[in-house]
């Protein structure tokens, strides 16, 4: 690699992608721990209802990272860029190791979320001003050309994240016995945060400013006002509006399907052992990740928005096909069964599809701001019965005058709610079978021995793929869209909205449909209408601009 400026690109590179790793560890530790989190840090009794908080928790963190991006946009727009990411490094190490000291709610009651929901907003503040600030960074050392290519190492920070993150608490868990990584062991991953964060200011402390900031700076062209600059005149307002709704709303939600909704999947849905699921999920990151810089290097030479709306198109068309393979990869009993002996509901009470999936997501954002309803109607229990039970279903009309009624595989096997009836039911049709008990005597998950790990392992990778090409490019592209005297606020804001709104909440919009609907595929009609969205939008939209110089 080359130099411009002062030091060695690879050394911007390198120090840029490492602290930006270590901060995407942070926020996704939380991620990976959700269901531990429903159950220390959520009032006790349901389940299904906590683990719907804890990812409604983890969209919080998502859903204030545009705040953080126009806060640190702002500063990094006026200051610089280097000490506005030395800042937002330090919100984030500090705010995640002390979720590791926090009390549950067993001891301190409500104080327990309410201080966990702060964490996790000064989290996602610092998330906010943390990725403009270093793809800025390293666009404004790259040269004309290559600027996809060097970017790309940044746009593997979050994936590496990921993989760290995923061995860390893997590596934890399995030198812990169950209970006691239940009861304390999960909060090593976050204490850990202290140590990664001492290297990344240390790494960072030695980086010197941005070349074409600092002779923006000496020129006189800086922004006095970049936040108005960036919003309130409609030029630039109407480029970030295009970004968002042609580019990173889509890019955000394939990846948190291919990535982080993939991993729920499996282990909530499939109920593969965590072991596997983290491992599979692993060895499917690092396959992938080598693809994100030769997306990369591709845009630099094809264009960025070509590479991107492929990604959105080729996902659209083949998500469904792919989970119902990692179903048949993963659990195969379940997919017998399922298609053997599928589970409908009769009611009177059921809409059509799409109230249905508006009623989910409405359902969803209840329980997160109010107190959690007892199951009233005959529905409601049948439901929550079933998710409980983790058996798929489908709701079909009913006689409005007639009890709710369960089929199983075609045949009438219950008429009105009833517990015990349904279980003899579910048992004999075979659903009882879908899991079995490992060794431990507690942990009931999908036979190991019938998991068909290079299937799986092939249905992940292509998913990562589908990351790496609407996301490796994506950060050179923001960059180029934008003005240096308003880049790190312009480019921060759409993309943060594209992942932290529309892609940061779609574990729980999608498990939210699922649960509500009974349908495990249903949820992936969010992302896939959210990408043809963007795929539309792009097209008619979105200019290339991958050989435009970056203005001082």
């Amino acid at each position: 690699m080359g130099t411009k400026g002062s030091q060695s690109i690879t050394r911007v590179v390198t120090a840029s992608s490492l602290g930006t790793v270590f901060e995407w560890y942070d926020f996704y530790i939380y991620g990976i721990l959700a269901a531990v989190f429903g159950k220390l840090f959520f009032p006790p009794g349901d389940e299904t209802l906590a683990f719907l908080q804890s990812l409604g928790l983890f969209g919080v963190g998502f859903s204030v990272r545009p705040f953080g991006a126009i806060v640190f946009g702002r500063i990094g727009d006026l200051v610089g860029r280097k000490h506005t990411f030395l800042i937002t490094i330090v919100v984030m190490g500090v705010s995640t190791a002390l979720v590791g000291l926090l009390p549950t709610y067993e001891s301190i009651g409500g104080w327990a979320p309410a201080i966990l929901v702060l964490l996790r907003l000064l989290q996602g503040l610092a998330l906010g001003g943390e990725y403009g600030g270093a793809a800025t960074y390293v666009a404004e050392h790259a040269p004309r050309g290559k600027r996809g290519l060097y970017t790309s190492w940044i746009q593997t920070t979050a994936t590496i994240g990921l993989l760290l993150a995923l061995v860390v608490i893997g590596c934890v868990r399995g030198l812990l016995a169950p209970a006691d990584f239940e009861s304390w062991g999960w909060r090593v991953p976050f204490l850990l945060s202290i140590v990664l964060l001492a290297l990344s200011v240390y790494i960072r402390l030695k980086l010197s400013e941005s070349p074409v900031f600092v002779e923006m700076k000496a020129q006189g062209k800086a922004s006095r006002t970049p936040i108005r600059d960036s919003f309130g005149r409609w030029e630039n307002l109407r480029v970030v509006l295009r970004v968002l709704l042609g580019a990173t709303a889509g890019q955000g939600v394939v990846w948190y399907a291919g990535q982080f909704y993939a991993l729920y999947f499996l282990t909530t849905t499939l109920k593969l052992h965590y072991t596997d699921a983290y491992w599979l999920i692993a060895i499917a990151l690092l396959l992938g990740t080598p693809f994100f810089v030769l997306c990369g290097w591709l845009s630099d030479r094809i264009g960025r928005k070509k590479l991107i709306l492929t990604g959105f198109l080729l996902a659209s068309l083949t998500y469904f096909p792919i989970f119902r393979a990692l179903t048949a990869a993963a659990n195969p009993a379940l997919a017998e069964t399922m298609a053997r002996a599928p589970v409908t509901l009769h009611t009177g009470e059921r809409s059509n599809d799409v109230e249905l999936v508006l009623a989910a997501v409405a359902d969803a954002a209840k329980k997160i701001v109010l107190p959690p309803k007892v199951a009233q109607t005959e529905l409601e229990r049948a439901r929550a019965h079933l998710n409980a039970r983790s058996v798929p279903f489908t709701l079909a009309p009913g006689e409005p005058d007639r009890p709710l009624v369960l089929d199983i595989g075609g045949r009438e096997v219950a008429i009105g709610y009833d517990k015990a009836q349904f279980d003899t039911a579910l048992d004999a049709a075979g659903y009882g079978a879908t899991t079995v008990l490992f060794p431990d005597g507690k942990t009931r998950a999908a036979d190991p021995e019938r998991i068909q790990r290079v299937k799986l392992v092939g249905l992940l990778t292509l998913l990562v793929l589908y990351v790496t090409m609407v996301y490796g490019p994506i950060a050179a592209y923001l960059v180029e869209l934008f003005p240096t005297r308003i880049r790190y606020t312009s480019m921060s804001l759409p993309y943060h909205i594209g992942n932290g709104w529309f892609g940061g909440f779609l574990p729980l919009i999608a498990a939210s449909i699922v649960v509500f609907t009974g349908d495990i595929y249903a949820g992936l009609w969010y992302p896939i209408g959210v990408a043809l969205l963007s795929l539309v939008v792009g097209l008619v939209s979105l200019d290339e601009a991958h050989e435009r110089e970056l203005e001082h």
